[in-house]
């Protein structure tokens, strides 16, 4: 079943549950900056309905500074801590640098490490242009890793998903204002056919926060499904 939801969404208090009251879905971004202690997901875990799910962003530490490389270790370590969230758990999001380049052996030891640790569904939002050829989408496909639609799109291949077919995943930052642009009515109505039509597992996360936009997009793109 398609879910939509605001790219940021409230941690304390009661306005996670009336969060969870509309909305089936979140994507936790503190995760890329830092840590957090099993309390914190637990308490998360605890603050939704059993069929709530989030999704959680992949550490800066292994995408941005080590760049994919020898990350083993790092990887275990971030699929321990996630584990928090128990049957909450959704997909993990890997979003790369824009600089990262598609370096076949390195991505191949990548995804066949985070493997090793992370049964689940995964998403990749690569920004480069090499991510966009034969080669690293059949790498996705061997692995099971689906690969963003994003807006604005890096690259024209961006705006729709790709990667293995089993899974979607939509990441939508507004525009023409990144982080502000609501999005038009004829834009979701898109959007709803395009869930609606793809895989059965299919998530829509808006990231256009900044004017308060992502709340009415998700809930009006709810309306739709």
């Amino acid at each position: 079943m398609p879910r939509a939801v605001a790219g940021q969404f409230p941690t304390e208090g009661t306005g996670l549950q009336r969060y969870a009251d509309r909305l089936d879905c979140a994507e936790i971004n503190s995760t890329f900056y830092r840590p957090h202690k099993l309390a914190i997901y637990a308490r998360w875990r605890d603050s939704v309905p059993p069929g709530f799910r989030f999704a959680v962003k992949l550490r800066k530490t292994i995408t941005h500074e080590a760049r994919l490389a020898d990350c083993a270790g790092l990887l275990r370590d971030f699929a321990a801590e996630v584990s928090g969230l128990g049957d909450r758990l959704g997909p993990l999001l890997v979003q790369l640098p824009p600089s990262l380049t598609f370096d076949p052996a390195v991505a191949r030891t990548f995804f066949d490490d985070l493997r090793a640790v992370w049964e689940g569904r995964v998403a990749i939002e690569p920004r480069h242009a090499s991510w966009f050829d034969d080669e690293p989408e059949r790498l996705l496909i061997d692995h099971r890793i689906a690969r963003v639609a994003a807006d604005p799109a890096p690259h024209p291949m961006a705006a729709t998903p790709g990667g293995w077919p089993d899974f979607a995943y939509w990441r939508l930052h507004g525009s023409p204002r990144m982080y502000f642009s609501p999005y038009e009515p004829e834009r979701l109505d898109g959007l709803a056919k395009a869930l609606t039509s793809g895989p059965a597992d299919a998530w829509c996360i808006f990231d256009n926060t900044a004017s308060g936009a992502a709340a009415a997009d998700a809930l009006a793109l709810k309306g739709r499904l």
